[in-house]
Parts: C-alpha cells; sequence; structure tokens
C-alpha cells in the first residue's frame, strides 16, 4: 500500500489539512506530521540550532496516524519522514493551504517550502492550496480527481507539483488548466502601513499589500483569476 506523508503551515487543527487527509485515504496509508500552530511564510526553512518536539495528536479522521510538531514544515516532512513513519513515504503532500500559493508568493510559501523539503528527501511532492474564504466546493470537487492523477506521476528532480483551487463556486469554476507556469507577478503589491508609534522615535508596521489581478497568460495566476483550478510544476533552487 502506498505509504503518504501529508504536513501543511496552517497547523494541525486546520480544515484544510483534515480534508487532504480524508481525500488520500483513499489512495493510501496517511500519516499526518504537523505543525503544532500557524507557521505561514515559513519557507523552506528547518530548525538547526533547537530541539523538535513531537506529540500523538488526536485527529477528526479514522486511521490517520497523525504528530504534532513544534517545528516548521519542512521540519515535519524530514522528521516526519525520516523518524515517525515505520519506512520513507511513496508521496508527500503539502495543504490544503488556506490562501493561494502562486507567482512570486512561492517564494515565502512554507506550504511550497515542505514540498520542496519532500522533493529534496526524495519524495514525489504535491503543494495544495485554495482560496482563503470559506468557498471549497471547487476543491472538494476536484481533489480527488486530481491527486487520483497526480499520485501516479513523478515530477522531474527538484521540482514539485501545484495545485491552486479558485476560491469561488463551483458553478462559476471553468475547469481544470494544467502545464501551468509560474507567473512573475503577484497577489498583493508590496507596502507597509504605520499601526503605532513607539518610543524613542520607533514606528511599528504591518505589511498591507494592494490585490492586484494583473497576470502572464499561460500562467498559474492567470488561471486563478480567471476561474479555473491551476496544476503545474515549480522547480526548486539549483534545477
Amino acid at each position: 500500500m502506498r505509504a503518504i506523508l501529508i504536513t501543511n503551515d496552517d497547523g494541525i487543527e486546520a480544515d484544510g489539512l483534515i480534508r487532504l487527509a480524508a481525500a488520500a485515504q483513499e489512495f493510501g496509508e496517511v500519516w499526518v506530521v504537523a505543525p503544532d500552530a500557524q507557521r505561514s511564510a515559513a519557507s523552506h526553512s528547518i530548525s538547526l540550532h533547537n530541539t523538535i518536539d513531537i506529540f500523538p495528536h488526536d485527529f477528526p479522521v479514522r486511521g490517520v496516524q497523525a504528530f504534532s510538531c513544534s517545528g516548521t514544515p519542512g521540519d515535519c516532512v524530514r522528521v516526519g519522514s525520516l523518524n515517525i513513519m515505520p519506512r520513507r513515504p511513496d508521496a508527500v503532500l503539502s495543504g490544503i493551504n488556506r490562501g493561494y500559493n502562486v507567482a512570486s508568493d512561492l517564494q515565502y510559501s512554507a506550504t511550497a517550502g515542505a514540498a520542496f523539503e519532500g522533493a529534496f528527501q526524495g519524495y514525489p511532492s504535491i503543494a495544495f492550496s485554495e482560496g482563503d474564504g470559506t468557498e471549497h466546493s471547487v476543491t472538494d470537487a476536484y481533489l480527488r480527481e486530481i491527486l487520483a492523477e497526480l499520485l501516479t506521476k513523478k515530477p522531474p528532480a527538484g521540482h514539485i507539483f501545484n495545485v491552486n483551487f479558485p476560491g469561488c463556486p463551483l458553478a462559476e469554476c471553468k475547469g481544470i488548466l494544467r502545464n501551468r507556469s509560474v507567473s512573475r507577478g503577484m497577489f498583493y503589491r508590496d507596502r507597509y502601513r504605520v499601526v503605532e508609534q513607539l518610543p524613542a522615535g520607533g514606528l511599528r508596521y504591518m505589511v498591507d499589500g494592494l490585490y492586484n489581478e494583473d497576470a502572464e497568460a499561460e500562467t498559474d495566476f492567470r488561471a486563478l483569476v480567471d476561474g479555473y483550478v491551476s496544476v503545474g510544476t515549480v522547480n526548486n533552487i539549483g534545477y
């Protein structure tokens, strides 16, 4: 039976992780090793100079072996595959992230970072993300179909599969676009706002990006803006 390791960056209690684990059970034995709290934007970071705590965790999907981890999503893949699981995984799944991971945002994404760690360790890996709202009907309609397709494939060395589901109602989704390239654009144009003045002339800032839908044709970003599920491959540094 296929062994599947699942992690995320929204934490082990996240709804997207639970939905992904439930769907993945149809395709193999599922192990979950996920952060004990929110770890978004941790990219591909790992813990080198501090310990990592692992605890068994009650999980709402029957039959899933689940553990919480004090480290990053990358740590979860490393410790999960090298120490927690009885054998190396046949696939690593990361997500389902609350919020898209496409275009330039991929460089910050810990959802993608965990999948890249899986690829670095030699496991076929897939990152899954969706809109950050409450509309999940597109994800739920297409998730199993895409799992069935991608779990039978192996991305090129140093690459991951990257899947994003639009946050629109299912009736407005136009289908799946495959082989999407990574856009050079960004969903939010960077800026910061002052939220507090501090003593000694200091200022406290908070990120406050401006929403943007400018995207090139044939890209992951364009697919989502146009109401499609986006499927593509993304390469790690050095590939």
